[in-house]
């Protein structure tokens, strides 16, 4: 195996996770349950806190809670890469046309002019081809870097949180929260104001990481989509749909099947088991860097990292239909609809 010989800094993606065990633990009360036990899970380097699994629901969490200061530390603009891209062309390519596939998901029973809101949209991957389906769209982000590079006919609010962003009551007819309530400090009060801005019997789409599926089980702290520190909470399927019927929807279907997110999963978590090569090394790769910084790793192990993606990406894919097949999926999509008024009131921090 090639010698492991970084040419730039991967340490966003690079530190270690380890399992741990030990006594049940008292701790803040679960944000989805209330309850206030929870067993040790995972710690990852350089972080104080260590990640405890709720004994109610099973939700995944930092305990004690981050700090603010420390979460934004976990976001410098290399994290967005250069402007509208994330990732190398190619791959850059590849994601936005897998992530045009399920467009027709998104706007599955929407008129055209429907009120759109992506939170946390990013490059706005989704707003484009959400557009061209005649959809009024509308994006928060709480970076501008992270928004740079958007389609011009998408309005984009840059915000701390969603509540900071001043949408008026019942104004969407849909909002969509694609893998972004993972990172979030105060998922209950983002949903909680999702259900405030859109209107009664309007649909949201909330996709995460699926803290107990079968691709997470498996690699346990080698998983890529534990993705620690950056995910605060890790959600199993049934704390997620809990916590949306808790803030005013009435929870509808899940789904199980990612091309973008689950075989990816599968590889990059079955290299971080392996010895000797570099900790989310494959997505670190691929990522856009910004012009001044170098390739990460020395040539042969890029070659050594590229070949190993092509060897077992159809192994990848085959294992997630098989994860779809038995609603185990490395990640979930639920949809839900506005039903009422939230149950609860918001939290301080929405």
């Amino acid at each position: 195996m090639p010698q492991l010989t970084p040419r730039a800094d991967a340490g966003l993606y690079s530190r270690e996770v380890r399992v741990i065990s030990g006594a049940e633990l008292e701790t803040a009360p679960c944000l989805v349950c209330g309850g206030k036990r929870a067993r040790p899970r995972f710690a990852i380097d350089g972080i104080a806190a260590q990640v405890v699994e709720c004994e109610g629901c099973g939700l995944g969490r930092f305990h004690p809670v981050l700090g603010a200061q420390e979460i934004r530390a976990f976001y410098p603009d290399e994290y967005y890469g250069e402007p509208g891209a994330k990732f190398q062309p190619v791959i850059e390519r590849l994601v936005r046309l897998i992530g045009a596939r399920h467009i027709g998901f998104l706007s599955r029973g929407l008129a055209r002019g429907s009120r759109v809101l992506d939170v946390g949209c990013g490059r706005g991957v989704v707003l484009g081809p959400l557009a061209d389906r005649g959809l009024e769209v509308h994006g928060v982000e709480v970076s501008a870097a992270a928004a740079r590079g958007a389609d011009p006919r998408a309005e984009i609010r840059i915000a701390p949180h969603l509540r900071d962003a001043g949408y008026p009551d019942a104004w969407f007819d849909e909002v969509i929260i694609w893998h972004v309530l993972e990172h979030l400090d105060d998922p209950r009060a983002t949903l909680l104001e999702a259900a405030r801005v859109l209107r009664p019997g309007g649909r949201i789409i909330v996709a995460v990481p699926n803290f107990e599926s079968w691709q997470a089980r498996w690699s346990g702290a080698a998983w890529f989509h534990l993705d620690l520190p950056r995910h605060l909470y890790h959600f199993p399927l049934r704390a997620l749909r809990m916590l949306l019927e808790d803030t005013g929807f009435e929870v509808g279907e899940s789904h199980h099947f990612s091309l973008r997110q689950n075989p990816f999963g599968w590889i990059q978590s079955a290299l971080n088991r392996v010895p000797g090569l570099p900790r989310n090394g494959l997505y670190t790769l691929l990522h856009q860097r910004a012009r001044r910084e170098p390739t990460p790793f020395g040539v042969g192990m890029r070659v050594w990292l590229l070949a190993l993606f092509a060897a077992t990406a159809p192994f990848a894919l085959a294992l997630s239909l098989a994860e779809t097949l038995g609603k185990s999926g490395a990640t979930v999509h639920v949809a839900a609809i506005r039903r009422g008024a939230p149950t609860r009131p918001a939290s301080s921090r929405a």
